[in-house]
């Protein structure tokens, strides 16, 4: 954790580049895609034991009736994150505030939270990086091999044994890394080296310093989908649409039947 005020803004990987300085050094960044966060909920230790504060990524196209009520009065966002902040940091952040890119400068030192590549299920050479048998002398079939687990004494394989399973498709946070450049018309930050994740992955970025916020954007227009049913819930209709519907309505025509004609 930082130790000074920390500032903070969710954003998607995008993909890797470079970036040419002044004096001819190339720089490999990860373009990180930030645009504006809304700051959906605020938790303080009064009500929810821990302070924290909620962010908000992207634009939804349809909400559930939950979600539509939490998120209330501000713009309807696709992603939710929570970020843990020190109790008197707080005091200065409201729900609906905005967070964007000119909160962050190039030079500052941030920590990348995102998750990692899903790799399957690996064997110990790839997933921990065990060496294998020799290739000769009996060792037919075992180039790739665990090899002994320990002694059979405990009757079961003991916690935190290095075996093959499941990799990758973790949380992982890469610290020590630097932002070398600001594009505040894309909504872009360049992140020096790699960052956790692939391509459209979710990222946390956090760092040191005063965090900056900008007033509430107006919330818009969305479909607000039923939460038991795949029905949607229409918005209601405004009194003067009606009366423009009353006034277009063609009038109804009565048909005289065939044998109405004959008499």
């Amino acid at each position: 954790m930082f130790k000074k005020i920390m500032k903070f803004i969710l954003g998607r990987k995008l993909n890797m580049t470079q970036v040419f300085e002044a004096d001819g050094r190339v720089i490999p960044v990860t373009a990180v895609l930030a645009e504006p966060n809304v700051i959906t909920q605020v938790r303080t230790m009064d009500t929810d034991k821990y302070s924290a504060v909620q962010l908000g990524f992207g634009v939804a196209k349809k909400l559930k009736k939950a979600q539509a009520g939490h998120l209330s009065g501000i713009n309807p966002v696709k992603v939710l994150r929570e970020v843990r902040v020190d109790v008197k940091e707080i005091g200065n952040l409201k729900r609906g505030d905005v967070i964007t890119v000119e909160t962050f400068e190039k030079g500052n030192e941030v920590r990348v939270t995102g998750k990692s590549k899903g790799k399957g299920f690996q064997g110990v050479v790839k997933r921990h990086g065990f060496h294998g048998s020799p290739a000769t002398h009996g060792h037919k079939d075992q180039l790739r091999m665990p090899g002994s687990i320990g002694a059979t004494a405990g009757q079961r394989v003991l916690k935190g044994t290095r075996m093959a399973g499941h990799m990758g498709d973790e949380q992982i946070t890469v610290t020590g890394l630097e932002i070398v450049e600001v594009d505040i018309e894309k909504n872009i930050l360049y992140v020096k080296g790699a960052v956790p994740g692939a391509r459209n992955g979710m990222l946390m970025i956090v760092g040191p310093g005063e965090i900056k916020v900008k007033e509430t954007i107006k919330p818009e227009e969305i479909k607000i989908e039923a939460e038991d049913s795949k029905e949607e819930i229409a918005e209601p209709v405004v009194a003067e649409e009606k009366i423009v519907a009353e006034e277009t309505a063609q009038p109804i025509v009565e048909v005289e039947s065939a044998e109405t004609k004959t008499e």
